[in-house]
């Protein structure tokens, strides 16, 4: 399934009488952007000096301890276990992935030194190791099967792009998923065609942004929310790497902030931390995954606000902003509001005050200065790679969060015609509210209102709204790594004898059960699971076959069968129940298939997993 940045439909055409050619920020826009400036400047200095920043840069030697951790691979700083333990997730990595964790840990033993403390053992030994000799190779692709790799896709992608051009769309951008995206910079960076990251060439010529296609994968398209919580774990920490390995080619010096312990205000609604908001509404509502006054908020704002003109640009009244928060915070919960007395801007306010008064940044204040960094990236394509992996390192409830935000933003400027809002507008708007916090110094308002700044700003924010879709989805490189890294845990306790680890790369490939690629069709029993109905079925696997065509199967056998009958009626009517397959163990936790999965290639990726029909879980992203 190919995944492009909004349909055609969404894309404002230049020759409409109805809408703005500028693609660039306008005067109006500027002017909304510093008065939102202002707005968060006076706000954070109407506060106690005490609670004015609820974060600190780490400490020499304390930023890569944290990332390590964060990684995964404190072990090799703490000495906590062995080698063979260490080598499980280092033997998935990259060439230039576990080139970062070597620098890391440079820098973290050059400051144990210069505070006279005992280096931890060097990460040399922990790569050097048997277990990492028999395995590092097989993943850390040498620099010719990186260029094959690469060529392979851009075969695929020149099919795909050519295939979409003859229906009329001028594909401009092709994003690989394939291959690890600080692979892709080593390699530009060698070709020397990767621009080198300077003010003067951050800036578009015209303001406009391409439309990217993710070329179709046989394996289908991965959202964040198919995957397991134990899966998306070690996403984050693959993802961590990469994006370190990345910010290293690119010369992106990003410091990271530590959030502190800081007193709950006694409030309910506004300045409470995400998590603890989810956390309690969940308790009122088990499937929600965001905050419900969010929810209702962005609700209101899509029944009311989306034909507003200049809604989200035009300041509600601070007097009754001020009443209404007030009402909301006695009486949400209660039920007892009233929503109907609230105006679209007065709403729209409500949004954007609820952002700025988070604790902590929506974006983190582990990660927001990376964010804010990316508007140093000169390609477009490296900005979406940095942007991918970032998004999947927020917190479950940011980002669940930020991406409700954001299709609510996309809705604004698909409404443009009536709402005189475009992506520059609600860009400009939006981002001093997502990118200034008290609680992480900026250089966004230093030196005053300069227009460079607040187009930079609103860059990522744009990017952030136009390419979501591409953003939430979890790189093929990364699914394959996880696989790999379930793959290697599986294995090692089986070759804990130092005696066989040398082994371990001959019996690693050798003992594979792989199907037959050349066989023609299988057999394979799928697993149905229905409430307390349990049974299975068989499916004729071809070369051909979809995910979408065994579920074809599946709905026609329940519709036949005795158990299924009870199932499919309700209040007289027939109705199909919502269900979805599962691929589930071998080298992978749990994951929810896309329609577009080819089955026979998933087999042979994933021959000893089980594959599961069962009532679409509730989305863990969203």
């Amino acid at each position: 399934m190919n995944v492009e940045s909004w349909a055609d439909p969404r894309d404002p055409q230049p020759d409409s009488p109805d809408l703005p050619t500028a693609q660039q920020p306008d005067r109006l826009c500027l002017e909304s952007f510093w008065s939102e400036v202002e707005t968060i400047r006076s706000s954070s200095d109407s506060e106690p000096d005490s609670s004015r920043r609820d974060s600190r840069q780490s400490e020499d030697g304390e930023q890569e301890e944290l990332w390590l951790q964060d990684a995964g691979l404190s072990p090799l700083v703490t000495g906590e276990e062995e080698d063979v333990d260490k080598a499980v997730l280092l033997s998935t990595l990259t060439k230039t992935q576990a080139a970062a964790v070597q620098r890391r840990i440079d820098s973290y033993t050059c400051s144990l030194r210069k505070r006279n403390k005992t280096p931890p053992r060097h990460v040399r030994d922990v790569f050097a190791s048997p277990i990492t000799q028999s395995a590092v190779p097989e993943t850390c692709n040498s620099e010719s099967d990186t260029h094959r790799n690469m060529d392979s896709v851009t075969k695929t992608q020149r099919s795909a792009v050519s295939g979409q051009e003859t229906q009329g769309l001028q594909m401009e951008e092709i994003f690989i998923t394939d291959v690890a995206y600080c692979e892709q910079a080593a390699i530009l960076l060698k070709q020397a065609k990767l621009p080198q990251n300077n003010s003067s060439q951050c800036r578009r010529d015209d303001g406009t942004l391409p439309r990217v296609i993710c070329p179709q994968c046989r394996l289908g398209v991965t959202q964040v929310v198919d995957l397991s919580q134990q899966d998306m774990k070690k996403v984050r920490q693959l993802a961590l790497i990469d994006m370190t390995a990345l910010c290293d080619l690119l010369e992106l010096e990003v410091k990271r902030h530590k959030t502190c312990k800081r007193k709950i205000p006694e409030s309910c609604l506004f300045g409470v931390p995400l998590a603890s908001l989810v956390e309690s509404d969940q308790k009122i509502k088990p499937s929600t995954h965001i905050p419900l006054f969010l929810q209702a908020l962005l609700s209101f704002l899509e029944k009311n606000g989306l034909d507003s003109e200049g809604i989200l640009r035009v300041p509600g009244s601070q007097a009754r902003i001020k009443v209404l928060q007030q009402k909301l915070e006695n009486s949400f919960y209660g039920g007892s509001f009233n929503w109907d007395e609230v105006s679209p801007n007065d709403a729209a306010a409500l949004l954007k005050k609820f952002i700025r008064e988070l604790p902590a940044p929506l974006l983190t204040a582990e990660h927001l200065n990376t964010f804010s960094a990316v508007r140093d990236i000169a390609d477009l394509k490296q900005k979406l790679h940095m942007l991918n992996l970032l998004v999947l390192l927020l917190p479950e409830p940011n980002r669940n969060t930020l991406k409700a935000l954001l299709e609510f933003l996309s809705k604004v400027v698909f409404c443009e015609r009536r709402n005189r809002m475009n992506l520059w507008a609600v860009s400009t708007i939006m981002a001093p509210n997502l990118f200034l916090h008290k609680a992480v110094p900026s250089k966004l308002a230093v030196d005053g209102p300069e227009k460079g700044q607040a187009e930079r700003a609103a860059d990522i924010m744009r990017l952030l709204i136009r390419y979501q879709d591409l953003l939430w989805t979890v790189p093929n490189f990364l699914l394959s790594q996880v696989r790999k890294l379930n793959e290697n845990s599986s294995r090692r306790y089986q070759f804990y004898d130092k005696r066989i680890k040398h082994l371990l790369r001959k019996i690693h490939t050798d003992s594979r059960d792989k199907p037959d690629k050349n066989s023609g069709e299988q057999c394979r029993t799928v697993k149905i699971q229905l409430g307390d109905v349990s049974f299975s079925m068989e499916f004729r696997l071809t070369i051909n076959s979809r995910a979408s065509d065994l579920m074809s199967q599946f709905y026609k056998e329940l519709h036949a069968s005795d158990n299924g009958r009870g199932l499919l009626k309700r209040n007289g009517s027939t109705t199909y129940p919502d269900c979805a397959i599962y691929e589930v163990g071998g080298n992978i936790g749990e994951h929810r298939l896309d329609p577009e999965t080819h089955l026979f290639d998933l087999y042979n990726n994933n021959p000893s997993g089980e594959w599961i029909i069962k009532l679409r879980s509730a989305s863990r992203g969203q």
